[in-house]
């Protein structure tokens, strides 16, 4: 794996403490700035992940790292529909284009960033765990 600069390090680890500081604050009710802080933070993290790449040949590492991308793309999703909770931008929509807005709002855009951030945060401690096992055993071979 390419190693990331100490200065990109320092903005993967500032975005991974952003997420955590922006998940944590909109649950305690401050959710305006909280859901800013979150997708500055999920921006901040995917970028640095993403510039993280792999120039060998193993079918393995390169299919985790498609799942890593994966992951990095719904925390900004999540970041995304964070934002939409906090702000309602797309509710006026729903409630002039789709019948019976309000409910249609909620099934489908509410409170949905949960979801995708449980979703990205089990793929990325997965796909952190087999692509240090397996970098580990290419190395062995070598």
């Amino acid at each position: 794996m390419k190693q990331l600069s100490k200065f990109q390090s320092s903005l993967f680890l500032l975005g991974g403490i952003l997420m955590v500081v922006g998940a944590a604050m909109y649950v305690f009710a401050i959710r305006q700035a909280a859901s800013w802080i979150f997708l500055v933070g999920a921006l901040l993290f995917a970028a640095m992940q993403i510039c993280q790449s792999y120039e060998g040949d193993d079918f393995v590492i390169r299919r985790l790292r498609r799942v890593t991308i994966m992951a990095d793309v719904l925390f900004v999703l999540a970041g995304l529909l964070m934002v939409e909770c906090a702000y309602g931008f797309v509710r006026p929509w729903f409630h002039a284009h789709v019948h019976n807005g309000s409910m249609a709002y909620i099934t489908y855009i509410y409170n949905k960033w949960v979801v995708l951030l449980l979703i990205a945060a089990v793929l990325e401690v997965y796909t952190t765990y087999r692509i240090s096992h397996e970098l580990d055993k290419e190395a062995k071979k070598r």
